[in-house]
């Protein structure tokens, strides 16, 4: 079955229509979604702050599910990539760091029960 959910205005899928095919995205792989955009609006604004040249950041979300039911996220990875030109290494860790450990609800929910592993990737701009 397919939900519709109506948030601040915009709609959502979530689950399969009726003939089994896929009408969205699963309701735990929008928890993961919901914590790329938590954690990412956070990076970008203080790696703006710290006025970085950030052209775009885009992240990988991935976890791994007990198999006991209720099937949960025993650990969730994550991988930063930042793109810019000449992006300081020790401002991204910060950026990160603050992000993950103090500043995005989403992260400090879901670890209370998951731990959350990131690393990141800073890839070197190749536009002018």
């Amino acid at each position: 079955m397919a939900f519709e959910h109506s948030i601040d205005g915009h709609t959502l899928i979530s689950g399969s229509s009726t003939d089994g095919t896929i009408a969205g995205a699963s309701p735990k792989k929008l928890l993961l979604a919901s914590l790329a955009g938590c954690t990412g609006v956070d990076v970008v604004e203080l790696l703006q702050k710290m006025r970085q040249p950030v052209e775009r950041i885009r992240m990988e979300v991935e976890a791994e599910q007990t198999t006991e039911h209720p099937k949960i996220y025993s650990v969730i990875r994550m991988v930063y990539h930042i793109y810019g030109k000449d992006i300081q290494k020790k401002k991204v860790e910060k950026a990160i760091n603050l992000s993950q450990e103090k500043l995005c609800g989403v992260t400090a929910m879901l670890q209370k029960n998951s731990p959350v592993e990131y690393r990141y990737e800073i890839h070197e701009a190749t536009s002018a």
